[in-house]
């Protein structure tokens, strides 16, 4: 039922309504969320809800690079971050609810690149209704294979995320197999929740999110490279990005409980 009713959000979210009203329901939801406003457009120029939601910057966010830090990769809330277990490649979804590294990742990903992630580290980001919905390299990076693995669309606030173990390896979702310049690898995990009806990726518009598929659907690619800050994609609505980083190589610098913005420094690569 929750992947309908966003079906269903999605084309009210789409929706023209007449000039007045629109002006009228962009200020009752930017007041409703205490949307701070100052880096985008005035709530008059966006023409529907969801072109609110999957509002863009006005002027690019001033990043510092560095080869040794990773940056945020959106706007969200450090929901939870630490280490991935040996046994059993498990990480927290919240204090005291852990998820299944393997079963998060899916299929395709191979057993010797899970493997790596034993003793790595996992950052969790939730991105709520008022937050910024775009999302960016977090480094120079390749990307390797993307992933989209059908399934729920359950809420992922903190509420939630107390309330129901598994969210995040029950709820649709898209993983992303990267490697930094130098070859080190870490997994960027995009998933879906309860409104978000589509997850876009500006480097593939064939992966097609809440969709009627029910198979694990894989692309793999061949010298894709993208910049650090670049813009990956956005979601229609809030969610959240999981990394998940390989052992001995990325350290978090982040606590649970953090505001976070895109471009903050948030994991250092420590070799």
């Amino acid at each position: 039922m929750t992947n309908i009713f966003s079906r269903i959000f999605g084309v009210l979210a789409a929706k023209r309504f007449p000039k007045k009203i629109q002006n009228f329901i962009n200020k009752s939801y930017i007041k409703a969320f205490n949307i701070n406003m100052s880096e985008f457009e005035s709530f008059q120029n966006y023409e529907s809800l969801g072109a609110l939601f999957t509002r863009s910057l006005k002027e690019p966010r001033y990043i510092v690079k560095n080869n040794q830090m990773l940056i945020s990769m959106c706007d969200a809330l450090v929901s939870e971050e630490g280490v991935i277990s040996h046994n059993g490649l498990n990480a927290l979804q919240i204090k005291g609810s852990s998820y299944s590294v393997n079963l998060l990742l899916g299929d395709f990903i191979l057993i010797k690149e899970k493997k790596k992630l034993e003793g790595g580290i996992f950052v969790n980001l939730y991105l709520s209704p008022a937050d910024y919905h775009h999302y960016h390299a977090p480094c120079d990076m390749k990307i390797i294979k993307a992933i989209h693995i059908p399934g729920k669309l359950y809420p992922v606030n903190l509420k939630w995320l107390n309330k129901k173990a598994g969210i995040f390896i029950e709820n649709e979702r898209v993983v992303l197999e990267c490697e930094t310049k130098d070859g080190a690898k870490f997994f960027l995990i995009f998933v879906g929740a309860l409104n978000v009806g589509k997850m876009r990726f500006c480097f593939d518009e064939n992966i097609q999110t809440n969709a009627k598929d029910t198979i694990q659907t894989f692309y793999t690619y061949k010298d894709l490279y993208i910049l650090q800050g670049d813009k990956l994609g956005f979601f229609e609505m809030g969610s959240t990005v999981v990394f998940l980083g390989e052992n001995m190589i990325f350290k978090s610098l982040v606590k649970k409980g953090t505001k976070v913005r895109f471009g903050d420094e948030i994991i250092q690569k420590i070799t």
